[in-house]
């Protein structure tokens, strides 16, 4: 039995197709998909166990109307945690997220509707991000005397720079279409996210695995070093990807015109 199939998963769905694409749902739609903590429990282990697997590439995707409105307030509330308890529950989103931004299998999320608070945190762990027009962007911690705590001022001021999550947290203020994918919380804007997002996970999965691996995984590291450290790591990964076997394959196919050429479709 393979990890994926060993999965128990009550508040997500996890599938996967015949060219090893896999599509991740969460699946609380009456609590717009809020994350409560054995929500996190079950991206831990489906995040663990998509890498593998051999998982070519992942959709992530909400089920109704909103992708995910964030940190379940009302569970929250009723738990009344100490100081500390909170700082594990927060420590329990990292690990989730980090293992999406640094598991090396190229994560696609198909948003629409809310995507605020946690649910942005969790959108920005993603590769790419996909919006509809009924997407919206928001940090609404400001107004409910919360701080982020699942990354936000990592992946998301990373994004979209520090002022603007700033201005965001202030103010509440949302961002949609055009705009968000100008100040870069989306990468596309489509008029279904989650038909786009499987056309880019499809692409994606033509990719040799330890070349997406690096793309997903390598420049996540790199950012985080110095400049002297990056140049040296970036430098170890390219020798051990660009001479791999099957990318001396594809380097052939180049060489004698049989592979696909680099150039703009015709508008």
């Amino acid at each position: 039995m393979s990890r994926i199939e060993a999965l128990s998963l009550e508040h997500c769905k996890l599938e996967l197709d015949d060219l090893g694409i896999a599509t991740v749902t969460l699946n609380r739609p009456d609590k717009r998909n809020a994350l409560n903590a054995a929500t996190i429990d079950e991206l831990i282990a489906i995040f663990t166990a998509l890498p593998r697997d051999g998982v070519r590439a992942c959709i992530l995707r909400g089920e109704g109307p909103h992708f995910c409105a964030g940190l379940d307030l009302v569970e929250h509330h009723a738990a009344d945690r100490s100081p500390a308890d909170f700082m594990h529950v927060c420590l329990h989103w990292h690990e989730a997220f980090n293992k999406m931004e640094y598991g090396g299998v190229p994560i696609i999320a198909a948003l629409q509707g809310a995507v605020v608070g946690g649910g942005l945190e969790l959108a920005s762990a993603a590769h790419i991000r996909v919006i509809d027009d009924s997407a919206y962007f928001g940090l609404p911690e400001g107004q409910r005397g919360l701080f982020t705590g699942g990354g936000a001022t990592i992946r998301v001021a990373d994004l979209i720079g520090k002022s603007r999550m700033v201005d965001m947290m202030l103010t509440g203020r949302l961002y949609r279409g055009d705009e968000a994918v100008t100040v870069g919380l989306a990468n596309y804007l489509a008029e279904d996210s989650h038909a786009k997002a499987y056309e880019i996970a499809k692409r994606c999965a033509e990719n040799l695995p330890l070349t997406n691996f690096a793309i997903c995984s390598a420049i996540s590291h790199v950012q985080n070093m110095s400049a002297l450290d990056a140049a040296y790591a970036e430098s170890f990964v390219a020798g051990v990807v660009n001479t791999q076997p099957a990318a001396r394959e594809r380097l052939a196919a180049f060489r004698d015109g049989s592979g696909p050429r680099i150039k703009p479709t015709q508008g």
